[in-house]
Protein backbone atom coordinates (compact mmCIF):
# COMPACT_ATOMS: atom_id res chain seq x y z
CA UNK A 1 0.00 0.00 0.00
CA UNK A 2 1.00 3.42 -0.67
CA UNK A 3 2.22 6.01 1.71
CA UNK A 4 -1.00 8.09 0.94
CA UNK A 5 -3.47 5.17 1.12
CA UNK A 6 -1.71 4.45 4.26
CA UNK A 7 -2.52 7.93 5.70
CA UNK A 8 -5.72 7.38 4.32
CA UNK A 9 -6.57 4.24 6.16
CA UNK A 10 -5.41 5.39 8.99
CA UNK A 11 -7.70 9.05 8.99
CA UNK A 12 -10.94 6.88 8.32
CA UNK A 13 -9.86 4.22 11.48
CA UNK A 14 -11.33 3.61 14.89
CA UNK A 15 -8.02 5.02 16.34
CA UNK A 16 -7.93 8.45 14.69
CA UNK A 17 -11.80 9.15 15.71
CA UNK A 18 -10.28 8.10 19.31
CA UNK A 19 -7.88 10.70 18.70
CA UNK A 20 -10.19 13.49 17.73
CA UNK A 21 -10.48 12.87 14.09
CA UNK A 22 -13.42 13.77 12.64
CA UNK A 23 -15.46 10.53 11.55
CA UNK A 24 -18.67 11.60 9.80
CA UNK A 25 -21.50 8.47 10.08
CA UNK A 26 -23.05 6.91 7.14
CA UNK A 27 -26.14 9.18 6.08
CA UNK A 28 -29.43 8.36 5.31
CA UNK A 29 -30.41 9.04 1.38
CA UNK A 30 -33.38 8.27 -0.24
CA UNK A 31 -34.48 5.44 -1.78
CA UNK A 32 -37.74 4.67 -3.97
CA UNK A 33 -39.88 2.85 -2.57
CA UNK A 34 -38.43 3.53 0.99
CA UNK A 35 -40.57 5.79 3.71
CA UNK A 36 -38.86 9.26 3.53
CA UNK A 37 -37.77 9.23 7.40
CA UNK A 38 -37.28 5.87 9.20
CA UNK A 39 -39.14 7.39 12.33
CA UNK A 40 -41.98 9.93 13.18
CA UNK A 41 -42.34 13.41 13.41
CA UNK A 42 -43.13 15.84 16.10
CA UNK A 43 -44.40 19.42 15.78
CA UNK A 44 -43.60 21.92 18.15
CA UNK A 45 -43.78 25.75 18.55
CA UNK A 46 -47.38 26.42 18.42
CA UNK A 47 -47.46 28.78 15.24
CA UNK A 48 -49.76 29.39 12.20
CA UNK A 49 -48.99 26.67 10.30
CA UNK A 50 -49.42 23.71 13.10
CA UNK A 51 -51.91 21.10 12.68
CA UNK A 52 -52.38 22.07 9.15
CA UNK A 53 -48.68 20.66 8.26
CA UNK A 54 -49.73 17.21 9.78
CA UNK A 55 -53.12 17.31 8.28
CA UNK A 56 -51.02 17.55 4.64
CA UNK A 57 -48.87 15.57 5.59
CA UNK A 58 -49.85 12.45 7.59
CA UNK A 59 -49.71 10.08 4.64
CA UNK A 60 -46.45 10.69 4.38
CA UNK A 61 -45.67 10.73 7.80
CA UNK A 62 -46.27 9.67 11.01
CA UNK A 63 -46.80 12.34 13.76
CA UNK A 64 -46.34 12.21 17.65
CA UNK A 65 -47.33 14.68 20.61
CA UNK A 66 -44.05 16.93 20.97
CA UNK A 67 -43.89 15.71 24.32
CA UNK A 68 -43.44 11.94 23.69
CA UNK A 69 -40.19 9.87 24.81
CA UNK A 70 -40.43 8.30 21.40
CA UNK A 71 -37.14 9.19 19.39
CA UNK A 72 -38.10 11.04 16.68
CA UNK A 73 -36.68 11.33 13.33
CA UNK A 74 -38.00 14.75 12.46
CA UNK A 75 -38.97 17.81 13.81
CA UNK A 76 -41.07 20.95 12.64
CA UNK A 77 -40.60 23.75 14.93
CA UNK A 78 -43.20 26.43 13.57
CA UNK A 79 -41.65 29.59 15.47
CA UNK A 80 -44.79 31.91 13.15
CA UNK A 81 -46.01 32.97 16.56
CA UNK A 82 -42.87 34.65 17.51
CA UNK A 83 -43.35 37.75 16.96
CA UNK A 84 -41.53 39.73 19.87
CA UNK A 85 -37.35 39.59 21.10
CA UNK A 86 -39.08 38.48 24.57
CA UNK A 87 -40.73 35.77 23.08
CA UNK A 88 -37.01 33.93 21.44
CA UNK A 89 -37.42 32.16 25.02
CA UNK A 90 -39.88 29.49 22.94
CA UNK A 91 -37.20 28.53 20.90
CA UNK A 92 -35.50 27.25 23.90
CA UNK A 93 -38.31 25.79 26.01
CA UNK A 94 -39.42 23.90 22.03
CA UNK A 95 -36.00 22.54 21.44
CA UNK A 96 -34.64 22.15 25.14
CA UNK A 97 -36.54 19.06 26.22
CA UNK A 98 -36.50 17.43 22.44
CA UNK A 99 -32.69 17.33 21.93
CA UNK A 100 -32.14 13.92 23.45
CA UNK A 101 -35.05 12.46 21.71
CA UNK A 102 -33.50 12.93 18.21
CA UNK A 103 -32.73 10.17 15.81
CA UNK A 104 -29.97 9.52 13.93
CA UNK A 105 -29.91 11.42 10.59
CA UNK A 106 -33.09 12.93 11.92
CA UNK A 107 -34.49 16.48 10.38
CA UNK A 108 -34.97 19.77 12.08
CA UNK A 109 -36.73 22.32 10.14
CA UNK A 110 -37.62 25.72 12.05
CA UNK A 111 -40.38 28.00 10.20
CA UNK A 112 -40.65 31.40 10.24
CA UNK A 113 -41.96 34.57 8.50
CA UNK A 114 -39.59 36.27 5.60
CA UNK A 115 -38.11 38.95 7.76
CA UNK A 116 -38.14 41.60 4.83
CA UNK A 117 -41.62 41.23 4.46
CA UNK A 118 -42.72 41.62 7.86
CA UNK A 119 -44.32 45.12 8.34
CA UNK A 120 -44.03 44.93 12.50
CA UNK A 121 -40.64 46.05 14.03
CA UNK A 122 -40.56 43.58 16.69
CA UNK A 123 -41.89 40.75 14.45
CA UNK A 124 -39.29 41.26 11.85
CA UNK A 125 -35.94 41.56 14.54
CA UNK A 126 -37.56 38.22 15.99
CA UNK A 127 -37.79 36.65 12.96
CA UNK A 128 -34.25 37.65 11.86
CA UNK A 129 -32.94 35.77 15.04
CA UNK A 130 -34.21 32.63 13.87
CA UNK A 131 -31.85 32.24 11.40
CA UNK A 132 -28.91 32.28 14.23
CA UNK A 133 -30.63 29.80 15.80
CA UNK A 134 -31.10 27.79 13.34
CA UNK A 135 -27.84 27.63 11.82
CA UNK A 136 -26.31 27.48 15.52
CA UNK A 137 -28.64 24.23 16.25
CA UNK A 138 -27.65 22.46 13.18
CA UNK A 139 -23.80 22.51 14.57
CA UNK A 140 -24.85 21.12 17.48
CA UNK A 141 -26.67 17.82 15.93
CA UNK A 142 -24.91 14.87 15.62
CA UNK A 143 -25.03 11.35 14.00
CA UNK A 144 -26.11 12.66 10.28
CA UNK A 145 -29.02 14.95 11.70
CA UNK A 146 -29.65 18.45 9.91
CA UNK A 147 -31.37 21.68 10.89
CA UNK A 148 -32.64 24.06 8.32
CA UNK A 149 -34.83 27.18 8.38
CA UNK A 150 -37.60 27.84 6.11
CA UNK A 151 -38.74 31.11 6.15
CA UNK A 152 -42.36 31.52 4.94
CA UNK A 153 -44.12 34.74 3.26
CA UNK A 154 -46.48 35.79 5.64
CA UNK A 155 -49.37 35.23 3.71
CA UNK A 156 -47.65 31.84 1.58
CA UNK A 157 -49.96 28.61 3.11
CA UNK A 158 -49.04 25.42 4.11
CA UNK A 159 -49.27 24.62 -0.31
CA UNK A 160 -46.34 26.94 -0.72
CA UNK A 161 -44.17 25.76 2.31
CA UNK A 162 -45.29 21.72 1.49
CA UNK A 163 -42.59 21.00 -1.16
CA UNK A 164 -39.51 22.09 0.81
CA UNK A 165 -40.69 20.66 3.49
CA UNK A 166 -41.09 17.58 2.24
CA UNK A 167 -37.52 17.82 0.47
CA UNK A 168 -36.02 18.57 3.59
CA UNK A 169 -37.73 16.58 6.17
CA UNK A 170 -35.97 13.42 3.68
CA UNK A 171 -33.02 11.55 2.80
CA UNK A 172 -33.15 13.79 -0.14
CA UNK A 173 -31.71 16.56 1.95
CA UNK A 174 -29.11 14.53 3.55
CA UNK A 175 -25.83 16.16 2.52
CA UNK A 176 -27.80 20.17 2.95
CA UNK A 177 -27.34 21.23 6.93
CA UNK A 178 -27.65 25.54 8.23
CA UNK A 179 -29.88 26.48 5.10
CA UNK A 180 -31.89 29.47 4.64
CA UNK A 181 -34.75 28.58 2.02
CA UNK A 182 -37.02 31.70 1.29
CA UNK A 183 -40.60 30.35 0.02
CA UNK A 184 -43.37 32.97 -1.31
CA UNK A 185 -46.96 32.46 -1.39
CA UNK A 186 -47.46 32.17 -5.17
CA UNK A 187 -46.57 29.26 -7.55
CA UNK A 188 -47.47 26.00 -6.50
CA UNK A 189 -48.77 23.67 -8.31
CA UNK A 190 -51.90 22.06 -7.00
CA UNK A 191 -52.49 18.04 -7.22
CA UNK A 192 -48.94 16.89 -7.02
CA UNK A 193 -48.11 13.55 -8.32
CA UNK A 194 -44.64 13.31 -5.24
CA UNK A 195 -43.92 10.02 -6.92
CA UNK A 196 -43.29 11.74 -10.17
CA UNK A 197 -43.22 15.25 -9.27
CA UNK A 198 -41.65 16.10 -12.88
CA UNK A 199 -43.60 13.77 -15.02
CA UNK A 200 -44.68 15.80 -18.23
CA UNK A 201 -42.00 18.42 -17.99
CA UNK A 202 -38.90 19.08 -20.44
CA UNK A 203 -35.73 19.07 -18.80
CA UNK A 204 -31.95 20.55 -20.46
CA UNK A 205 -29.09 19.99 -18.49
CA UNK A 206 -25.34 21.13 -19.66
CA UNK A 207 -22.56 19.73 -19.21
CA UNK A 208 -23.81 16.37 -17.95
CA UNK A 209 -21.83 13.51 -19.79
CA UNK A 210 -20.44 12.75 -16.51
CA UNK A 211 -19.82 13.54 -12.89
CA UNK A 212 -22.67 15.49 -11.25
CA UNK A 213 -24.14 16.62 -14.22
CA UNK A 214 -24.80 12.80 -15.20
CA UNK A 215 -26.53 12.53 -11.54
CA UNK A 216 -28.14 15.19 -12.28
CA UNK A 217 -29.61 13.63 -15.76
CA UNK A 218 -30.51 10.45 -13.95
CA UNK A 219 -32.53 12.43 -10.92
CA UNK A 220 -34.37 14.03 -13.38
CA UNK A 221 -35.16 11.66 -15.31
CA UNK A 222 -36.43 9.10 -12.40
CA UNK A 223 -38.60 12.25 -11.03
CA UNK A 224 -40.43 12.17 -14.55
CA UNK A 225 -38.64 14.42 -16.79
CA UNK A 226 -37.63 14.22 -20.37
CA UNK A 227 -33.93 14.97 -20.55
CA UNK A 228 -32.12 17.02 -23.43
CA UNK A 229 -28.40 15.77 -22.24
CA UNK A 230 -26.23 18.35 -23.06
CA UNK A 231 -22.55 18.43 -23.47
CA UNK A 232 -19.54 19.54 -25.84
CA UNK A 233 -18.97 17.41 -29.07
CA UNK A 234 -15.47 16.07 -27.93
CA UNK A 235 -17.47 14.00 -24.96
CA UNK A 236 -20.18 12.18 -27.44
CA UNK A 237 -19.59 8.63 -26.49
CA UNK A 238 -20.37 9.76 -23.09
CA UNK A 239 -22.95 12.06 -23.70
CA UNK A 240 -24.66 9.48 -25.49
CA UNK A 241 -24.50 6.98 -22.89
CA UNK A 242 -26.24 9.26 -20.56
CA UNK A 243 -28.78 10.04 -23.09
CA UNK A 244 -29.50 6.58 -23.52
CA UNK A 245 -29.56 5.46 -19.78
CA UNK A 246 -32.10 7.92 -18.68
CA UNK A 247 -34.32 7.49 -22.03
CA UNK A 248 -33.59 11.12 -23.22
CA UNK A 249 -31.62 12.62 -26.25
CA UNK A 250 -28.09 13.57 -26.44
CA UNK A 251 -27.22 17.00 -27.74
CA UNK A 252 -23.63 17.94 -28.78
CA UNK A 253 -23.22 21.54 -28.04
CA UNK A 254 -20.63 24.06 -26.82
CA UNK A 255 -22.31 25.75 -24.57
CA UNK A 256 -20.52 29.53 -25.42
CA UNK A 257 -21.29 29.14 -29.39
CA UNK A 258 -23.67 32.25 -30.27
CA UNK A 259 -26.70 30.17 -31.09
CA UNK A 260 -26.55 27.93 -28.72
CA UNK A 261 -29.99 29.39 -27.11
CA UNK A 262 -31.48 28.34 -29.84
CA UNK A 263 -30.10 25.08 -31.30
CA UNK A 264 -31.57 24.20 -27.37
CA UNK A 265 -35.20 25.41 -28.24
CA UNK A 266 -35.25 24.05 -31.70
CA UNK A 267 -33.93 20.52 -30.18
CA UNK A 268 -36.93 21.02 -27.95
CA UNK A 269 -39.23 21.36 -30.37
CA UNK A 270 -38.16 19.01 -32.66
CA UNK A 271 -37.72 16.40 -30.28
CA UNK A 272 -40.66 16.95 -27.73
CA UNK A 273 -42.59 19.45 -29.53
CA UNK A 274 -42.51 21.73 -26.39
CA UNK A 275 -40.61 24.66 -24.96
CA UNK A 276 -37.80 24.12 -22.16
CA UNK A 277 -39.63 23.69 -18.92
CA UNK A 278 -36.23 23.15 -16.66
CA UNK A 279 -32.87 24.92 -17.66
CA UNK A 280 -29.93 23.56 -15.28
CA UNK A 281 -26.97 25.41 -16.23
CA UNK A 282 -24.22 22.46 -14.91
CA UNK A 283 -21.44 22.96 -17.63
CA UNK A 284 -18.20 24.34 -15.91
CA UNK A 285 -14.18 24.11 -16.04
CA UNK A 286 -11.66 25.15 -13.38
CA UNK A 287 -8.34 26.59 -14.64
CA UNK A 288 -6.84 27.14 -10.52
CA UNK A 289 -3.58 29.68 -10.49
CA UNK A 290 -2.86 31.95 -8.48
CA UNK A 291 -3.58 35.39 -10.04
CA UNK A 292 -0.08 36.78 -10.32
CA UNK A 293 0.65 33.36 -12.39
CA UNK A 294 -2.52 33.21 -14.47
CA UNK A 295 -3.12 34.20 -18.32
CA UNK A 296 -5.57 35.99 -19.72
CA UNK A 297 -6.47 32.62 -21.96
CA UNK A 298 -7.60 30.73 -18.22
CA UNK A 299 -9.33 33.68 -17.39
CA UNK A 300 -11.67 34.00 -20.16
CA UNK A 301 -12.07 30.40 -20.51
CA UNK A 302 -13.60 30.00 -16.90
CA UNK A 303 -15.26 33.19 -17.41
CA UNK A 304 -17.07 32.14 -20.74
CA UNK A 305 -18.15 29.01 -19.66
CA UNK A 306 -19.17 28.90 -16.21
CA UNK A 307 -21.30 32.46 -16.09
CA UNK A 308 -21.54 34.05 -19.53
CA UNK A 309 -23.01 31.24 -21.56
CA UNK A 310 -25.28 30.58 -18.52
CA UNK A 311 -26.58 34.73 -18.75
CA UNK A 312 -26.76 34.59 -22.39
CA UNK A 313 -28.23 31.36 -22.85
CA UNK A 314 -31.08 32.49 -20.23
CA UNK A 315 -30.94 35.61 -21.24
CA UNK A 316 -32.09 34.43 -25.45
CA UNK A 317 -34.69 31.77 -24.10
CA UNK A 318 -36.63 34.25 -22.18
CA UNK A 319 -36.54 37.09 -25.09
CA UNK A 320 -37.52 34.32 -27.63
CA UNK A 321 -40.28 32.91 -25.24
CA UNK A 322 -38.82 29.58 -25.49
CA UNK A 323 -39.42 28.66 -21.99
CA UNK A 324 -42.51 26.77 -21.39
CA UNK A 325 -44.75 27.24 -18.45
CA UNK A 326 -43.48 27.93 -14.83
CA UNK A 327 -39.91 27.31 -16.17
CA UNK A 328 -37.14 26.94 -13.75
CA UNK A 329 -34.07 27.76 -14.02
CA UNK A 330 -30.82 26.55 -11.83
CA UNK A 331 -27.36 27.88 -11.75
CA UNK A 332 -24.92 25.74 -10.64
CA UNK A 333 -22.42 27.92 -8.03
CA UNK A 334 -20.12 26.86 -5.23
CA UNK A 335 -19.08 27.64 -2.06
CA UNK A 336 -15.88 29.36 -3.24
CA UNK A 337 -18.27 31.82 -4.99
CA UNK A 338 -19.73 32.93 -1.84
CA UNK A 339 -16.94 32.62 0.53
CA UNK A 340 -13.68 32.86 -2.00
CA UNK A 341 -10.89 30.35 -1.96
CA UNK A 342 -6.87 31.29 -2.88
CA UNK A 343 -5.95 30.58 -6.45
CA UNK A 344 -9.76 30.14 -7.45
CA UNK A 345 -9.96 34.20 -8.32
CA UNK A 346 -11.71 33.25 -11.95
CA UNK A 347 -13.72 30.24 -10.80
CA UNK A 348 -15.18 31.72 -7.86
CA UNK A 349 -15.52 34.98 -9.38
CA UNK A 350 -18.06 33.13 -12.05
CA UNK A 351 -19.79 31.17 -8.86
CA UNK A 352 -20.42 34.64 -7.20
CA UNK A 353 -21.93 35.69 -10.81
CA UNK A 354 -24.22 32.51 -10.61
CA UNK A 355 -25.63 34.48 -7.49
CA UNK A 356 -25.62 37.64 -9.36
CA UNK A 357 -27.53 36.23 -12.44
CA UNK A 358 -30.12 34.28 -9.82
CA UNK A 359 -30.82 38.07 -7.95
CA UNK A 360 -31.07 39.46 -11.04
CA UNK A 361 -33.47 37.24 -12.95
CA UNK A 362 -35.94 36.30 -10.00
CA UNK A 363 -38.28 39.17 -10.92
CA UNK A 364 -38.24 38.38 -15.01
CA UNK A 365 -38.88 34.72 -14.06
CA UNK A 366 -41.28 35.51 -11.83
CA UNK A 367 -43.64 37.56 -14.23
CA UNK A 368 -43.48 34.70 -16.54
CA UNK A 369 -44.87 32.07 -13.51
CA UNK A 370 -41.10 30.63 -13.14
CA UNK A 371 -38.39 30.71 -11.01
CA UNK A 372 -34.71 30.68 -10.86
CA UNK A 373 -32.21 29.44 -8.02
CA UNK A 374 -29.10 27.97 -7.46
CA UNK A 375 -27.02 25.21 -6.30
CA UNK A 376 -23.55 26.21 -4.38
CA UNK A 377 -22.03 22.29 -3.68
CA UNK A 378 -19.27 22.18 -1.37
CA UNK A 379 -16.64 18.95 -1.32
CA UNK A 380 -18.45 16.41 -3.36
CA UNK A 381 -17.26 12.98 -4.03
CA UNK A 382 -16.08 13.07 -7.66
CA UNK A 383 -13.51 11.91 -10.12
CA UNK A 384 -11.20 14.90 -9.53
CA UNK A 385 -11.59 14.84 -5.59
CA UNK A 386 -10.44 11.33 -5.93
CA UNK A 387 -7.27 12.70 -7.81
CA UNK A 388 -6.68 15.09 -5.10
CA UNK A 389 -3.44 14.86 -2.76
CA UNK A 390 -4.93 12.70 0.05
CA UNK A 391 -4.02 15.27 3.22
CA UNK A 392 -6.03 18.08 1.48
CA UNK A 393 -8.65 15.93 0.37
CA UNK A 394 -9.60 14.95 4.06
CA UNK A 395 -9.23 17.84 5.15
CA UNK A 396 -12.17 18.90 2.21
CA UNK A 397 -14.33 15.83 3.66
CA UNK A 398 -14.00 16.53 7.16
CA UNK A 399 -14.30 20.49 7.08
CA UNK A 400 -18.51 20.25 7.24
CA UNK A 401 -20.39 19.75 10.54
CA UNK A 402 -21.50 16.29 9.09
CA UNK A 403 -17.63 15.47 8.66
CA UNK A 404 -17.42 13.97 5.29
CA UNK A 405 -18.26 14.51 1.52
CA UNK A 406 -21.42 14.60 -0.59
CA UNK A 407 -22.13 12.72 -3.23
CA UNK A 408 -23.06 13.55 -6.40
CA UNK A 409 -26.94 12.45 -6.25
CA UNK A 410 -27.31 15.43 -3.27
CA UNK A 411 -26.71 17.95 -5.30
CA UNK A 412 -28.78 16.66 -8.07
CA UNK A 413 -31.79 15.88 -5.59
CA UNK A 414 -31.78 19.29 -4.53
CA UNK A 415 -31.62 20.37 -8.17
CA UNK A 416 -34.96 18.45 -8.85
CA UNK A 417 -36.60 19.67 -5.57
CA UNK A 418 -35.78 23.16 -7.49
CA UNK A 419 -37.02 22.01 -10.99
CA UNK A 420 -40.42 20.91 -9.60
CA UNK A 421 -43.62 23.06 -10.12
CA UNK A 422 -44.75 22.22 -6.84
CA UNK A 423 -41.57 24.49 -5.74
CA UNK A 424 -43.19 27.85 -7.30
CA UNK A 425 -42.86 29.90 -4.42
CA UNK A 426 -39.25 28.93 -4.16
CA UNK A 427 -37.17 31.76 -5.97
CA UNK A 428 -34.23 33.92 -5.73
CA UNK A 429 -32.44 31.22 -3.38
CA UNK A 430 -28.80 30.16 -3.21
CA UNK A 431 -28.71 26.36 -1.59
CA UNK A 432 -25.38 25.26 -0.21
CA UNK A 433 -24.98 21.42 -0.70
CA UNK A 434 -21.98 21.40 1.77
CA UNK A 435 -22.91 19.61 4.76
CA UNK A 436 -22.75 23.02 6.56
CA UNK A 437 -19.26 23.89 5.17
CA UNK A 438 -16.76 25.65 7.47
CA UNK A 439 -15.75 27.71 4.44
CA UNK A 440 -18.66 30.37 3.43
CA UNK A 441 -20.55 29.14 6.60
Amino acid sequence: MSNSGLIEKFINSDLAGKLGVPQGVELRRHEPGKPALDGPVAIAGGGRFGSKLEETLKNEYKFIPVEADTPRAGIILDATGITRPEELETLYKSMHPQMRKIRKNARVVVIGHTPELVGDIDARIAARALEGFSRSLAKELRYGATAQLVYAAPEAGVEDVESTLRFLLSGKSAFVNGQVIRVGAEGAAADVDWSKPLAGRVAVVTGCARGIGKTMAEVLARDGASVICVDVPAAGEALVETANAVKGTALPLDVTDSNAAEALASHADARYGRKIDILVHNAGVTRDKLLVNMDEGQWKMVQNINLVAPVRITEALLEADALGENPAVIGVSSIAGLAGNRGQTNYATTKAGIVGMVDALAGPLAERGGTINAVAPGFIETAMTAAMPTVPREVGRRSSTLNQGGRTVDVAETVAYLAARASGGVNGNVIRVCGQSILGA
